[in-house]
């Protein structure tokens, strides 16, 4: 089944103080929703992900897992300038009657979280009964906490961290750099820049697995004689072209930038200081072999947010591994939603 859309029909301003003419919200939900409206968790997707969860996020969304649509009413919004019916590149300026393409403006996740409030105050939920977001998911989840502290009783945060460190900005420029030397970016095309787009997502790839994920996936099944053609290879250039199939490079640039801006103390004195603004209880999730998040950018999570407790997923999954340490997460969250 399609999102569902919510149109705002007024002046969106940007933290950046670019201005949306209008802006469209797509967006899902399973379950159904109690009289009371204390049954909801709402989901923050990852980057390239949609509002669609059962989709992107393998056994979750199911009965008896933490998203059991039996028990609660499961919201989740696309990210605004994504891909998949939010307001984006892909989209008409009224203003203009063309589309953005790359006069779409630069976005952060501040942004994002008011389109999703603007979202939960048209579905009339004024509290919900858990925030959970993993990697940039996570990053709209602490900026929600920080900024309305009593939305949320509970929240997970998985994967994720209170600042973009200069390690991933270097990864993004990198994947900002691939794009760019795409002679077809910055043409008004939805198909511009797809080659760039397809290098992009192989540098990517590379920070969400890490050496223990891609030595234990893509070794040969027939070494002898091999010179050319790696299984890692045609791994890297298959993941590449899948992107190109469901993606625009427009919203990937901006993305990178939206990424590297994340940071709770902009404008709020410190890191501490507005993690301790925090009133939910927190179960922070790291995994082991996280190269893009660490373990240590989840303790300084969990030194400042007042109520939470650190939980390592062990996994050889890099990054990734909240994608397919389905079991592990599960039964992390549950035992959270039963607090």
């Amino acid at each position: 089944m399609g999102p569902k859309l919510y149109r705002y029909n007024e002046r969106f301003e940007l933290e950046n103080g670019a201005v949306l003419p209008r802006l469209d919200i797509a967006y899902h939900t399973f379950g159904t929703l109690s009289p009371k409206k204390d049954n909801v968790i709402w989901v923050c997707h990852a980057l390239t992900a949609n509002s669609d969860v059962a989709d992107w996020w393998p056994h979750t969304v199911e009965t008896g897992k933490f998203l059991d649509p039996d028990k609660y009413f499961v919201v989740c919004a696309n990210m605004l300038g994504s891909h998949y019916g939010t307001t984006g590149p892909l989209h008409v300026n009224p203003s203009t009657g063309a589309k953005y393409y790359s006069t779409f403006p630069m976005i952060t996740v501040r942004d994002v979280v008011r389109c999703n409030q603007l979202l939960a105050q048209h579905l009339g939920i004024r509290h919900v009964e858990m925030l959970v977001g993993s990697s940039v998911g996570g990053f709209q989840v602490l900026e929600w906490l920080i900024s309305q502290p009593s939305f949320a009783r509970k929240a997970a945060l998985i994967a994720t961290c209170a600042k973009t460190q200069p390690w991933a900005v270097a990864f993004n420029e990198s994947q900002r750099m691939a794009l760019e030397t795409d002679p077809t970016f910055g043409m008004q095309r939805d198909d511009a820049g797809m080659k760039g787009l397809a290098t992009a997502r192989s540098i990517a790839l590379l920070s969400y697995r890490g050496q223990p994920a891609y030595d234990k996936t893509q070794q040969e099944q027939d070494e002898e004689h091999r010179l050319t053609g790696f299984r890692a290879s045609s791994y890297q250039r298959y993941q590449g072209e899948k992107l190109c199939r469901r993606f625009n490079a427009y919203t990937y640039y901006r993305y990178t930038q939206l990424i590297d801006s994340h940071d709770v103390s902009r404008g709020r004195h410190s890191i501490a200081k507005a993690l301790s603004k925090i009133k939910a209880r927190c179960s922070i999730v790291a995994i082991t072999s996280d190269i893009i998040f660490p373990i240590c950018e989840h303790e300084v999570l969990y030194r400042y947010i007042p109520d939470s407790t650190l939980h390592i997923i062990r996994s050889d999954f890099g990054h990734d591994g909240f994608l397919i340490e389905h079991e592990q997460l599960d039964a992390i969250i549950k035992k959270l939603l039963k607090s």
